[in-house]
């Protein structure tokens, strides 16, 4: 297996650097027991480049963001720099401008709910139980970054918000591309959803993704949706579905459905990726789905599986390194199992634990794993 695999460590703010701390006793675990070797390049974003370099980004992280074979980023943001006078110096800024120089259209969210934690949802055991679904929200377009935009004065008292839904066919087909090759390697099974009933761009979307899918990808089950029934069928009969493909607007939504049918932010990662170069090869970037929670930051009281399992995305998507991805989430689960708990995901009878302690737990589950 090739050595020296580059990696961008940003831990940014918050409980960030706690739970990104977890990840590098997970790469020297296996640089010590699978002879794996990864260069990790540490830089600051966010809240903690704003204080070191007055930006949220520096230029040379960027570059440094650039040259990485993936990107891990902890989490941004903080009470100590809202409101800033200057909109682009948010620590939120930083993420966003990762986001768009890297090209990274397609963020996948998975929402899978361990055994261990089914009471932790609210809803039924028997509806969600075994849970494993992935959305695959387009990133870049969409009404979020449509023209026009804006606020103006129409007179009489009067103002006009104007927000712009737009889609390209080579933006549609691109994340599209995206879904169908990661449903091939799971259940084979994609559902596109969108508006198609009440929306250009939404039936131009539609009409994109079935042209592809008899193209490139007939052996593929699709299946169209619109966006609300969607977002019903995702709390009715959530195990019908396997990866769902959507836009920018909707796959903010559905995710975040999806992610609190789990019963805990702590648990869900997240991966966003760019376009394959000549050898096949993505800028990716790979993060927690849960905040920087300042609130108990600095106290080892954070969960770090999110993070953990959103390196395991990492190892998979980025390195190919499926059975060491396998192997760190069967740790995780085998901990949970076993009852270990750290504040956000405990449960009477249970076991509570700080962020180091669910580590070190996790560690051992990988030397049984390994042996």
């Amino acid at each position: 297996m090739p050595a020296n695999k580059k990696l961008l460590f940003l831990p940014g703010d918050g409980i960030g650097p706690e739970v990104m701390r977890q990840v590098r006793r997970v790469i020297d675990w296996l640089d010590r027991k699978r002879n794996v070797t990864f260069d990790v390049t540490e830089g600051l974003v966010g809240g903690a480049a704003i204080d070191a370099y007055g930006v949220p980004l520096k230029d040379e992280t960027l570059a440094d963001a650039l040259a990485a074979d993936a990107v891990m980023l902890g989490a941004v943001g903080g009470p100590k720099w809202d409101n800033p006078t200057d909109y682009t110096k948010r620590p939120e800024a930083g993420l966003l401008s990762l986001r768009k120089e890297l090209g990274l259209f397609a963020n996948l969210r998975p929402a899978v709910v361990f055994d261990a934690l089914v009471d932790a949802s609210t809803l039924k055991p028997e509806v969600i139980k075994g849970l494993d679904i992935l959305i695959v929200r387009e990133l870049t377009g969409g009404v979020y970054f449509g023209e026009p935009r804006g606020i103006t004065d129409i007179g009489n008292g009067e103002r006009r918000g104007v927000n712009t839904q737009v889609y390209t066919t080579s933006e549609i087909r691109r994340v599209a591309r995206v879904a169908f090759e990661l449903a091939r390697k799971r259940g084979n099974k994609l559902h596109s959803m969108e508006k198609a009933n009440v929306m250009e761009s939404g039936l131009l979307w539609r009409q994109e993704v079935t042209k592809l899918h008899q193209e490139e990808f007939s052996d593929v089950t699709l299946e169209h949706m619109y966006a609300d029934n969607g977002a019903m069928q995702l709390l009715k009969n959530p195990k019908q579905f396997d990866v769902i493909v959507t836009d920018n607007l909707f796959g903010d939504i559905l995710s975040d459905e999806a992610a609190m049918m789990t019963g805990s932010l702590g648990m869900l990662p997240s991966a966003s990726l760019g376009a394959p170069d000549a050898n096949g090869n993505r800028k990716a970037l790979y993060e927690p789905v849960h905040g920087s929670a300042p609130d108990i930051a600095g106290r080892d009281l954070a969960n770090p599986c999110a993070t953990l399992l959103s390196f395991a995305m990492c190892l998979r998507y980025s390195f190919n390194m499926d059975e060491e991805a396998k192997m760190l989430e069967k740790a995780v689960q085998n901990v949970l199992s076993g009852g270990m708990r750290t504040a956000d995901i405990m449960a009477p009878g249970m076991a509570r634990c700080s962020t180091t302690v669910m580590g070190d737990s996790i560690l051992r589950e990988l030397d049984k794993l390994a042996s």
